[in-house]
């Protein structure tokens, strides 16, 4: 099976024709690691706060959150059309991340660039982790 996708693959772009599925896969590999990694600069730039401890631990909590909504990101990829509950685990998540974002940059003053790319990513990441094309589907085992 496998060989004959890669043969239709092939044929498809020998008339032009691009594969536009692989690509939104890795639109949302890309976009799973920014909040990954958007997680790990929250959690890591904790320290440089002058802040209270507990102010602290918030913080250093809400990049915690981030970091773990990007591995679910990155769990919907690839196992999401074989489990359901994952998928709408994963959608659930990106949702109310999009809307603790909004709410916490008004909140906390961030400028227009910061609101506007942390909402850029988590948006996209909600509308790729809905679309089925950008899971990967599920692979059977080599012998």
């Amino acid at each position: 099976m496998l060989y004959a996708r890669r043969a239709l693959i092939r044929e498809l772009a020998a008339y032009g024709i691009r594969c536009r599925i692989d690509a939104m896969k890795i639109l949302y590999a890309l976009f799973a690691a920014a909040i990954l990694a958007l997680g790990v600069l929250h959690m890591a730039t904790t320290f440089r706060l002058s802040s209270s401890p507990v102010a602290k631990v918030w913080f250093f909590g809400a990049g915690m959150a981030l970091a773990l909504a990007g591995v679910l990101n990155f769990l919907n990829r690839r196992y999401g059309l074989a489990a359901f509950g994952l998928r709408a685990a994963c959608i659930g998540t990106n949702l109310l991340m999009v809307c603790f974002a909004s709410i916490a940059g008004r909140v906390t003053g961030a400028s227009v660039t910061e609101q506007v790319v942390m909402l850029t990513v988590l948006i996209s990441a909600l509308v790729l982790s809905a679309l089925r094309s950008a899971s990967i589907g599920p692979q059977t085992p080599r012998a």
